[in-house]
Order: structure tokens, then sequence, then C-alpha cells
């Protein structure tokens, strides 16, 4: 497999993409200009600082200083996914041991299966993925639950009222957020061949892999993630829901906005 060359001159010239979203954003009067360019500034510079972070990890070649990078991204995941559970109290602490748990048992599998190596070259993107997936659906499971219960709250009072307990009162509300959190990368996995290449694969074949190999180093991620979003999700789901209710089994009053 050989690299890829790539030129800060060709970085700048792919910025012509960008003038067409501004130009799309503005023509329709989308408002999106502001948010297109810190985008843009803000990827920039977060990638190039990660880059800096990654190669001094794979020179050193240290799991201690990979397990730091790790921690820091489950702590800032969950930080970010927090926003998004707005409605959720106390949502921060199930984020955090959610991503934790998808990061340390994904990872941890793959590892006792001999499926990877035990080097940074392995861990640290693997592990990017997974728990940036693994984010992504529990914030998307969790807003799902903040919103139903907000919507369903007369519903789960006449449940508490006849006796059950405010795990069976939640478990409808739950379960449909845990399906809302898979359901994303479940349905991108189907499609995967048909309609897009994911972005590793890709990578593999512009770097000129065997296409057999990028297409088997792919099926492994896409079960890795299945698992790491299916660990969240539930996990994230399985713990913040108790946040709307007392130790008596009493639907809190929501907070003032």
């Amino acid at each position: 497999m050989t690299g890829i060359d790539v030129s800060l001159g060709e970085v700048a010239a792919s910025l012509a993409l960008i003038a067409v979203a501004l130009a799309v954003s503005r023509w329709r009067r989308a408002e999106l200009e502001q948010d297109i360019a810190v985008a843009v500034v803000r990827s920039m510079i977060q990638l190039f600082a990660i880059g800096y972070v990654i190669q001094a990890i794979f020179d050193e070649e240290s799991l201690l200083l990979t397990a730091v990078l790790i921690v820091v991204m489950v702590v800032f995941g969950a930080y970010t996914a927090r926003g998004r559970a707005a409605k959720v109290p106390g949502a921060l602490v199930p984020l955090l041991i959610a991503l934790a748990l998808a990061a340390a048992g994904t990872l941890g599998l793959v590892l006792a299966l001999g499926i990877f190596e035990a080097t940074p070259r392995y861990l640290v993107p693997v592990g990017g993925m997974v728990i940036g997936n693994a984010m992504t659906a529990a914030a998307v499971a969790l807003n799902r639950l903040g919103d139903d219960v907000e919507a369903s709250a007369r519903q789960i009072e006449a449940t508490l009222a006849l006796g059950a307990s405010s795990a069976e009162a939640a478990a409808p509300i739950v379960r449909k957020s845990v399906r809302s959190g898979m359901i994303a990368l479940v349905d991108s996995t189907k499609t995967t061949g048909l309609i897009f290449f994911p972005g590793t694969m890709v990578g593999m074949l512009l770097a000129g892999a065997d296409p057999t190999d990028a297409v088997r180093l792919q099926l492994i991620l896409l079960w890795v993630l299945l698992g790491s979003v299916a660990i969240s999700s539930l996990t994230a789901t399985g713990l913040a829901y108790r946040g709307f209710f007392t130790p008596a089994h009493q639907l809190r009053e929501p907070p003032s906005p």
C-alpha cells in the first residue's frame, strides 16, 4: 500500500466546494454562512492539532498516551452530547458511563479476539470512530427520551397511578429511544456498498490497498461500530430515564425553561 501525498495547495483548492455551500445558503437565505465559516475554521484547527498529537503518540508508541487520548475523547464526547439532551436531568453522568463502556467494551473485545494489535496505530483511529459514533447514538437516544417523556407525562403518571414502577412506566419510551439511537447506523450498514462507500474503505482504496482488503477491514469496523452504538444507546437511556423519577417512583416536575 502506498501513501497519499496531499499538498496544502490541494487542500486550499478544495475550499471551492465551501464557496458552493456558502452560495447556496445565501441564495436560499438559509442564514448558514456564519455556521459554515466557523465549521471550516474549527475543522482545520482541530484536525491539524489532533494530527500533531497523533503523530507524537505514534512516534512514542505509548499505550499510556493512547489511553489518555481516548479518555479525553470520551469526556469531550459526553459534554458535546449533553447539549442534545437538554431535557434529560443529569444527562452528563449517563453519557460518560455510556461512552466509556462503548469504548472499553468494543476495543477490549477486538483486542481480545486478536482482530487488531494493541498499538496506537490501531487503537487511536478505531477508538475515535467508536467514540464518535457512540456519542451520536447516545445523543439522539437521549434527545428522543427527553421529548417523549415530556409529551407522554400524563400517560406515564396514569401508569404509575395504576401501580407500575418507574421502570415499567418508562419502558416503552426507553425502547423507542434505543431504537432512535441505533437506527441511523443500522440503515447505513444495510446500504453500504450499494448507495455509498464508507470512509475507511474509500481511504484504503485511495491509498492503493487491494479492494478485498479494504472490504474486509470495513466490515470489521462497521460491526464494531454497531456494537458500540448498541452499548451506548442502551446504557445512556437505561441510566438517564431514572432522572425523571423520584425514589418513590413519582414523575418529577419538569425544570423551568
